[in-house]
């Protein structure tokens, strides 16, 4: 399930809260400088978000109900054809078919005995203590982050469908009221460490080589693997080492050690036999598609790999197709997050996001140059609360931030621009949308509405603070 309201009818109450605050934003005055239909089209899109947040209903069917009714109203779009093209976008999306497929390769783990395997060797080999296995999984993450580009795919093809087997091997279940007997908090940790190592390498997230992109064709900077890898390894082997302790404390974990289940993990692998056809199978697809993310994303997008091996999965007999088309979770999120993908380019497409980049300038001028570095990059963070993806956050604001930083004196435009391409695996961690991995874990049920919102929270605060700690200095320190 995508969260408990996608069983229960529609909350009136919880209806009239999202309501009232899109119709007090839409009647209130048009800021100057700001077309008439971005006002409105934000006052839609912040009542849809803010409905997504109290759930009256599913959040796909929200999603939907926001993009028709900004295609009806003609706010982003002014004829029904084109607004008919950009309602149906966001299906279209590279990003939601990998999660899409993430969801099956799970299945498989899950159908074949694969997943349970690999997770009682986790557990043999780390299980005395929970936060062992917290460190295990961010481990795993950074093994092979280097040189996976999508992120989605590196959580959805091998991070994800592995440890998504670990909880219930404690008893711990998102149906049952269990998740966080263990579950909850394997899972969030997961989903942190793979945005730190987002942040990490250039090859570790597709939009990293997009802001390398921007930055040389807008200042003829360009910014070697090294460069990006030295500029930031303090802050990541930081937050690595910081982010299983951290959630350990403000999330902990019901189940905190567990000294018997390394010797129960190897009882269960011996009655569990050698590895069965299907078993293999499923491990040399998913080898392929690894190796295909590393080697071969000139050549075929991974979202195209996923699907591709989803189509082998069912040929070889790894899943039937009634499983695929039965997997009511994976087509559940594939609509809530398709649309809340094309509700966010809505506010690149009627400039409201350029609007706000130049409201933002202004109120920077005059100030000292920390406290101008923390206002900029800080705003270029925290706006991602209006974005359902990180490559639209590049494309949309990079250009418009990195064009007002490198006018402001007494930080060099090679500073600037790490500054603000740094932080774009960090900031996926915000909200239930805000990224591949997010809409992953958010989906498994392993946590409440509220919970995902104020850890998004408080990691995204914890991540920057850290973050602008430390990179300024560090910076400096390289001369750069």
């Amino acid at each position: 399930m995508i969260s408990p309201a996608a069983n229960k009818g529609p909350s009136i109450p919880g209806l009239l809260v999202p309501l009232a605050i899109g119709a007090a934003i839409a009647l209130a005055p048009v800021p100057s400088g700001l077309p008439s239909n971005a006002w409105y089209y934000f006052a839609l899109f912040t009542a849809i978000i803010v409905a997504m947040i109290a759930e009256p209903l599913p959040g796909a069917v929200l999603g939907l109900t926001g993009v028709i009714l900004a295609a009806v109203l003609g706010l982003v779009r002014p004829t029904a054809a084109e607004a008919t093209s950009w309602a149906l976008s966001g299906f279209a999306n590279s990003t939601v078919w990998l999660i899409f497929a993430a969801y099956m390769f799970a299945l498989g783990y899950l159908q074949t005995g694969l997943g349970r395997r690999i997770a009682l060797h986790l557990i043999r080999l780390m299980g005395h203590r929970t936060l062992g296995l917290g460190y295990a999984i961010s481990l795993a993450d950074l093994a092979i982050a280097p040189f996976t580009a999508s992120a989605t795919a590196r959580t959805g093809g091998t991070i994800y469908p592995i440890i998504r087997n670990i909880p219930e091997l404690y008893g711990s279940r998102p149906e049952d009221g269990t998740s966080r007997r263990i579950g909850a908090y394997i899972m969030y940790t997961a989903l942190a460490a793979s945005m730190v190592t987002s942040s990490m390498f250039i090859t570790a997230l597709a939009p990293n080589a997009l802001a390398i992109s921007v930055i040389a064709k807008m200042t003829n900077v360009n910014i070697p693997w090294v460069t990006w890898f030295t500029g930031f390894a303090p802050v990541g082997v930081t937050l690595l080492v910081s982010v299983p302790l951290l959630i350990y404390v403000i999330y902990p974990p019901e189940i905190k050690r567990a000294p018997e289940a390394p010797r129960w993990a190897a009882d269960k692998l011996r009655d569990m036999g050698p590895i069965s056809r299907r078993e293999m199978t499923l491990l040399v697809l998913v080898m392929a598609a690894l190796g295909l993310w590393i080697g071969a994303t000139h050549f075929i997008e991974p979202a195209l790999v996923a699907v591709l091996v989803v189509v082998l999965m069912v040929a070889l007999r790894v899943l039937s197709w009634d499983e695929v088309i039965g997997n009511s979770q994976a087509w559940n999120v594939l609509i809530w997050f398709a649309t809340l993908v094309t509700l966010a380019t809505g506010l690149t497409e009627t400039k409201f996001v350029d609007w706000i980049g130049r409201s933002i300038a202004p109120a920077l001028s005059g100030l000292g140059t920390y406290t101008t570095i923390v206002g900029l990059v800080g705003a270029f963070f925290f706006l991602h609360y209006f974005f359902a993806s990180i490559t639209a956050h590049t494309t949309a604001l990079l250009p418009v931030f990195l064009g007002v930083a490198v006018d402001i004196p007494g930080v060099s435009t090679m500073a600037w621009s790490l500054l603000l391409a740094y932080p774009l695996g960090l900031l996926g961690i915000l909200t239930t949308y805000s990224s591949g991995q997010t809409a992953l874990y958010y989906g498994s049920g392993f946590f409440t509405r509220r919970e995902f919102w104020v850890l998004g929270l408080v990691c995204g605060v914890f991540f920057f603070v850290v973050y602008i700690t430390i990179i300024v200095p560090w910076l400096s320190f390289l001369g750069i």
